[in-house]
């Protein structure tokens, strides 16, 4: 008998793949007929799976982790409890839940109870515009970067292939847990706690859960709503990619910036925004491989007080390679090419410490104060954390105080 999960995922095999698939799809709704209304009913989306029911059964995993390492459900089957957390990089509320996933797990682990994170989000189904507040993506290779950075003592599992567990499980939101007793059965399914600011968190839903299966008792409140961004399933690929075409679209410009110009986009005075400048040229090599990466910022950071800039030190009348390549490379910040002959005046004007090398990053603060730099190439990581750590808390409090902190 198929369930709706089966279905969910026979769907998204289209969606995948095509019309080779149609025919399989058919057959399967055929034979789910006749045992439909014993099933769970389908979801009103159906690119949305059901959540795991209270009193099922975990179901099984094989999964990549960050360690290198393959995992599986019955890797804990020593542990009287199991929390499966479905937690993710790029989520700012996920992000403000790493410092309590690890205390979950650093408060358990000799009390017979294993934790493992698992993310379940297609990388390529993350809008660029949902990264406004990461400094990485959801790919294993970003993981690993996160789990170095946090310094993770859990298993964290990348699901982002197919999805087949996630599928299986149903995480509505980042992050959300699975409380499974010593049988591997469902207790309790839900929020962390109730609020992404720990301060202000006052119930603890996860935690009182392990506490009850621990000493024997009834799990009192068996479900809570996970708040938190939206698992990211594959069908919203689609719309991440309309996103980035729609930016490609945009029409690309380049100025002509004068020494004074150069002077007052040093200053950065009444902008009320942070400002990143990069130096670069079209015969600069570094500074052409590291352009894609400045383009991904200007995307994932563009509704942030943030403003990007290039300029380029290119004499005056290689303009049309400037814009050519700006044009490659879809570049809808603000482009400046600096007027003069002679870049060691662009050099002067601008200040800061540069020397006058490029690729040149700069990160200036709304009064005009050198938050950070680097002299050739970018390290992207370092210069979106760099970013993130001096922007202000513009739609919510908290992510000032998670960049700026360490755990």
């Amino acid at each position: 008998m198929k369930t709706s999960n089966d279905l969910f995922t026979l769907l998204r095999t289209v969606r995948r793949y095509g019309v080779k698939a149609v025919g399989l799809v058919g057959f399967a709704v055929v034979l789910s007929m006749g045992g439909q209304a014993q099933d769970n009913p389908a979801p009103e989306n159906p690119d949305v799976p059901p959540i795991l029911k209270i009193g099922a059964q975990a179901p099984d995993f094989n999964l990549p982790g960050t360690d290198g390492k393959m995992h599986k459900l019955s890797d804990y089957a020593s542990s009287k409890v199991l929390v499966i957390v479905f937690t993710c990089d790029h989520c700012p509320v996920a992000q403000m839940y790493e410092k309590r996933i690890k205390q979950l797990e650093a408060d358990y682990r000799d009390r017979s109870v294993a934790l493992v994170a698992i993310n379940p989000n297609d990388p390529k189904a993350v809008h660029l515009s949902e990264m406004g507040y990461t400094d990485l993506g959801d790919s294993l290779e970003d993981m690993k970067v996160r789990a170095e950075y946090r310094h993770f003592t859990y298993p964290y599992l990348s699901d982002g292939v197919n999805q087949a567990v996630a599928l299986k499980y149903g995480p509505t939101a980042t992050p959300h847990a699975f409380v499974f007793d010593a049988r591997r059965t469902l207790q309790y399914e839900g929020r962390i706690d109730n609020n992404p600011r720990e301060e202000l968190a006052a119930k603890h839903e996860t935690r009182d859960a392990i506490e009850a299966l621990l000493s024997g008792k009834p799990v009192a409140v068996t479900s809570a709503p996970a708040v938190g961004c939206s698992t990211k399933w594959a069908y919203k690929e689609a719309g991440a990619q309309a996103e980035i075409g729609e930016s490609e679209r945009a029409p690309v410009n380049v100025e002509m910036a004068s020494v004074d110009q150069i002077k007052a986009l040093r200053a950065n005075i009444g902008t009320g925004k942070l400002l990143l400048v990069n130096f670069w040229a079209t015969w600069c090599g570094p500074c052409l491989t590291e352009f894609p990466e400045l383009q991904r910022m200007v995307r994932m950071y563009k509704q942030r007080t943030l403003n990007i800039v290039t300029v380029s030190i290119n004499n005056p009348d290689e303009k049309k390679f400037v814009q050519s390549f700006l044009e490659e490379h879809h570049a809808i910040n603000r482009n400046l090419l600096f007027g003069g002959t002679d870049s060691a005046d662009a050099v002067s004007a601008f200040g800061t410490g540069w020397s006058g090398g490029v690729p040149y990053t700069v990160l200036i603060g709304a009064n005009g104060e050198v938050l950070f730099k680097t002299q050739g190439a970018m390290n992207a990581v370092s210069v979106r954390r760099a970013i993130l750590k001096n922007l202000p808390d513009d739609r919510y409090v908290g992510q000032q105080a998670y960049w700026n902190s360490t755990f």
